[in-house]
């Protein structure tokens, strides 16, 4: 690309003004393939455009999971809170973006105790006293994605329980301080390995976070576990969640054979997820759903 072409991120300005620096840095970086270092394709980096479409996606969600925690308690079916939450993203302009993602069939997913991931909401799923639920949504507005969860305790919970949840939120935000320019993707499962196997807590491995923005999942993987210094490198621009998924058990999870999503831990021991969408900027990250 010529000085004076306009810039491949789709800014409209001149390369030269737009991502020549930043191409030239990486084309600086010597990548050590024995560590499963690679740079980022262009086609994941976002300019200011997407990011502005990214954080209004991420306050419509933000939101409607506000909404969740003000009407999330025993005695509530999961199927009333799929609807609220569905309502409340179309009220808002926005599009429920689970809602038939790959036959998925409602428009969050909701996952109690033993469930890691992909919960389906159901009218005969009642939330009982002692719960740990996670509540995972995504909000497509004007063709930008921002993904995110929380996890809720629902009455009197085991100290058990509310430990795992705590680290578990503690996991999340030392991946995400981890997660800082010019450094590697592996430093952000390394980070999150560490203090769950501290708590002798496990990872969860066949499911990670991934690259968000444009569309639902884009590159980069983001594994849970990890070495520093190693996988993809982590520039300005770059959009991903930090999602992970500790077991107080072993890591080993199933699928449902009947439902085709819903996630399981293989020994029916707790499972706990927290997850933010976050900006890889010059100085280190932002935080643009949660």
């Amino acid at each position: 690309m010529h000085r004076n072409d306009v810039c491949w991120c789709g800014s409209g300005l001149k390369y030269k003004r737009c991502h020549l620096d930043f191409d030239e840095r990486i084309a600086g970086i010597k990548f050590d393939p024995k560590m499963g270092q690679i740079k980022p394709p262009h086609e994941i980096i976002k300019n200011e455009k997407d990011i502005e479409g990214i954080i209004k996606s991420g306050k419509v969600n933000n939101a409607t999971l506000d909404l969740i925690a003000k009407n999330i308690k025993a005695g509530i079916d999961t199927l009333t809170l799929n609807d609220m939450a569905h309502n409340f993203i179309i009220e808002n302009g926005g599009i429920p973006a689970c809602l038939n993602y790959a036959g998925y069939p409602k428009s969050i997913c909701i996952s109690i105790n033993n469930v890691v991931c992909h919960g389906i909401p159901s009218k005969n799923t009642i939330l009982r006293d002692g719960d740990i639920v996670n509540v995972d949504i995504t909000t497509i507005l004007d063709g930008y994605f921002a993904d995110a969860s929380r996890m809720f305790m629902i009455g009197n919970v085991s100290d058990e329980a509310k430990k795992l949840v705590e680290v578990t939120r503690q996991c999340m935000e030392l991946g995400i301080n981890a997660a800082k320019p010019w450094h590697f993707l592996g430093d952000v499962g390394a980070a999150i390995e560490k203090h769950a196997h501290t708590n002798k807590y496990s990872v969860v491995t066949a499911l990670g976070g991934h690259g968000v923005g444009k569309k639902f999942h884009e590159e980069p993987f983001v594994s849970h576990v990890g070495e520093k210094n190693t996988g993809m490198l982590l520039v300005p621009g770059m959009v991903l969640t930090v999602e992970p998924m500790i077991n107080a058990g072993t890591f080993d999870v199933f699928t449902d054979e009947d439902d085709g999503w819903t996630v399981y831990t293989k020994d029916g021991e707790l499972s706990a997820q927290w997850e933010k969408t976050i900006l890889i900027t010059e100085t280190g990250n932002k935080v643009l759903a949660d």
